[in-house]
């Protein structure tokens, strides 16, 4: 699952990465509203944390341009002005949750949770699809319940599948997916067909149907 996080403040941003990244999180930054709009319109993230006052503006203006180029990020508002009219202004613009500096990592990570699991799962921490069992808090997958051992990026990969299956995914878009804006410094996606490949082989292993489609010259879809 990959993040962005809109914070100027340094060390907090380090401490924010260094526990999500510990959580099997990509987490990628920017400190001002110029680097955040670069950012929001060219990738997608799974959840967005914004600090209302930046050098060079107010975040709310994230929230608006988000808004306006019809993305559905999941954002959860970092501030410390907590007022009742903040909160309001936040949730109308479209902001999902708000939370209040300082606080808790343990509790971000919570909420983080949640958000993902409303936008991505419908709410659940159980996944089921077919003979497809994940547990997202114990980060596990059975196929028949029958435990299937993935590395970080292939249990990314297949939540990245599942959560949209039926459409077509292109080797960028997953590239971006599992390694944040670092893609765009890759040669080329070949370690996503490695990724797939492997997943696919472990999978397979334990009688799953076949739900990774290869569309050639395309990507990839997850059909049943």
């Amino acid at each position: 699952m990959k993040i962005l996080l809109i914070e100027d403040e340094k060390a907090l941003s380090e401490s924010i990465n260094s526990y999500l990244t510990s959580a099997g999180y990509v987490c990628e930054f920017a400190s001002d509203l110029i680097g955040a709009f670069e950012k929001v319109l060219i990738y997608d993230y799974d959840c967005i944390l914004l600090d209302l006052m930046l050098p060079d503006g107010y975040g709310f203006k994230i929230l608006d341009v988000l808004r306006k180029q019809g993305k559905s990020e999941g954002v959860i508002i970092i501030s410390a002005k907590d007022t009742l009219e903040t909160r309001i202004e936040g949730l109308k613009l479209g902001a999902d949750d708000f939370l209040v500096k300082p606080f808790h990592l343990s509790e971000l990570l919570a909420r983080i949770q949640a958000l993902i699991r409303r936008k991505n799962f419908n709410g659940v921490n159980i996944i089921i699809f077919n003979e497809v069992k994940i547990d997202l808090n114990a980060k596990s997958v059975k196929v028949h319940e029958g435990l299937v051992e993935l590395t970080k990026m292939e249990y990314e990969l297949l939540l990245f599948f599942i959560s949209n299956k039926n459409k077509l995914l292109s080797r960028a878009a997953i590239a971006e997916h599992l390694s944040g804006d670092m893609a765009d410094m890759l040669d080329n996606h070949d370690f996503v067909y490695a990724h797939v490949k492997n997943l696919k082989r472990k999978l397979k292993h334990r009688k799953c149907s076949d739900y990774i489609k290869t569309v050639y010259g395309l990507g990839y879809s997850w059909k049943e």
